[in-house]
């Protein structure tokens, strides 16, 4: 026994020694790791994450460690991110912490359509004008708004997936400050020659709250056609709160440069258009019909419906429309009498559709005297000419030609010349024109020729049911 207590002491006991002398220098050499800055950061969201790092020394002072980074930040999406910084020294590793949290604090941005205020006619529910909401983070949140309503507000509130919440408020003023909408139809300065006949073009009227006051338009003032000078018209309607609106027409009077014979007053001249509308010319006439106070008659065929507004337009100026064809194709139109009323037919309904009206004045594709029709059908035009009368509808051939399809004419001095040397003081005038896409030389001549007819003592109008039928001799 006393000998291994002589042996520990001798022995064991410098081993303890040694042993703890050992450890205490291995740790003393082992670094220690400290962070720089804080170990909790907070950043907004895609702000830019400086990285502090750590500081790795010893006990006695040494800092040449290699200390490695496990982790990364990104600013660029929402969340807490765990950043582990260690060294190995020996059989040891050393580590520490540091935590990154990445926040949203934008809120969101509700654009309210129409404005943060907005009048609502009285005794009626607000209908609502529309809303977007986006978020810098989220994007599009439209969909996720709730709508709080008020006795005289909306509330508009949403929430991205930050909680970031942001509450916009519209208000509601019920009251109704908006005057009606009077239009004129037709032109507010009108011309037309004495001993003519004024048409007035009419108007509409509508209001925000009150919906349509055609019918509570009052018109004051008159033309005295027989009386050259200048005449006011004035359009007022009023809507149930007292807002009034007031337009004026002004229609002036005046004797052509070659004075008014009365010998003349039953010449008309009736200018008539084939083939359209289309939508480089058929605006364009009717302006010009507008501005000098002229009505025409336009045999219409089958066009894409994309031009049913012209037609519509020039029935609601008080142009006459009538059937010229729905295909225009000699070789289906002429191939049978069936045939040529199944196409007219086709346009009539057309027509009808577009205007509301009865249409039954009508033109033959190529005239009543064409030729063209005996190569699909031998006696066609005869058969057509009694069988159109027997159903109702009355024909129209012409007596002047402007020439400007296919007629000769180069440019519109042609087709001015062509019409107004064919012009009668003793005949019916019913001319031929073209309102075809691009025919240019018709539309510059237009406006000479209204004004060489008011000048000479010709009046103008639109073929009706009461127009002496101006018949050209069958070849067919």
């Amino acid at each position: 026994m006393k000998r291994w207590i002589k042996f520990l002491f001798f022995v064991g006991i410098p081993i303890c020694i040694l042993v703890i002398f050992g450890l205490s220098y291995y740790f003393g050499i082992s670094p220690r790791l400290k962070l720089n800055g804080k170990d909790k950061i907070e950043l907004n969201l895609n702000d830019k994450y400086d990285e502090k790092g750590v500081i790795a020394k010893n006990l006695f002072g040494n800092t040449k460690f290699k200390v490695k980074v496990k982790g990364k930040v990104n600013t660029n999406k929402v969340g807490t991110y765990k950043l582990e910084y260690y060294v190995k020294s020996g059989i040891l590793t050393k580590k520490i912490y540091r935590i990154v949290e990445v926040k949203d604090k934008i809120p969101p941005t509700i654009t309210l359509i129409n404005g943060n205020e907005i009048n609502v006619c009285p005794n009626t529910e607000y209908v609502e004008q529309g809303y977007s909401a986006t978020d810098n983070y989220d994007g599009d949140l439209t969909d996720k708004v709730e709508i709080i309503k008020g006795k005289d507000f909306i509330k508009y509130r949403v929430k991205d997936s930050s909680n970031n919440t942001t509450v916009v408020e519209r208000k509601l003023i019920y009251c109704d400050k908006d005057a009606p909408i009077l239009e004129l139809k037709g032109q507010e300065n009108m011309r037309i020659t004495k001993y003519s006949k004024y048409l007035e073009s009419g108007y509409t009227a509508t209001d925000n709250c009150d919906g349509d006051l055609t019918a509570n338009v009052s018109v004051t003032g008159s033309v005295n056609t027989s009386k050259e000078g200048t005449y006011i018209l004035t359009y007022s309607v009023s809507d149930k709160e007292g807002n009034i609106t007031t337009k004026t027409r002004t229609v002036k009077v005046y004797i052509p440069s070659t004075s008014y014979n009365p010998q003349y007053q039953n010449s008309t001249i009736y200018l008539t258009f084939d083939d359209g509308p289309s939508a480089s010319i058929t605006p364009k006439v009717l302006d010009i019909l507008k501005e000098e106070g002229v009505k025409a008659t336009f045999f219409v065929i089958n066009h894409n419906d994309s031009l049913n507004y012209l037609i519509k337009r020039a029935y609601d100026e008080g142009h006459t429309i009538a059937l010229h064809s729905y295909t225009h194709k000699y070789n289906l139109v002429y191939s049978s009498v069936d045939a040529y009323f199944n196409d007219l037919t086709a346009i009539e309904n057309k027509v009808k559709n577009i205007t509301g009206g009865t249409h039954k004045i009508i033109r033959f594709p190529g005239g009543s005297s064409n030729t063209i029709s005996k190569n699909y059908n031998i006696g066609i035009m005869s058969a057509l000419v009694r069988e159109t009368a027997n159903r109702g509808y009355i024909y129209y051939d012409w007596n002047v030609s402007a020439g400007d399809a296919g007629g000769g004419a180069k440019n519109s001095s042609d087709v001015y010349n062509n019409v107004v040397k064919n012009l009668s003081h003793n005949k019916t005038n019913i001319v031929l024109m073209h309102d075809l896409e691009k025919n240019y030389m018709t539309l510059n001549a237009l406006r000479d020729i209204i004004v060489y007819g008011k000048n000479n003592g010709y009046k103008f109008a639109a073929i009706d049911n009461t127009t002496p039928q101006v018949k050209q001799k069958v070849a067919n």
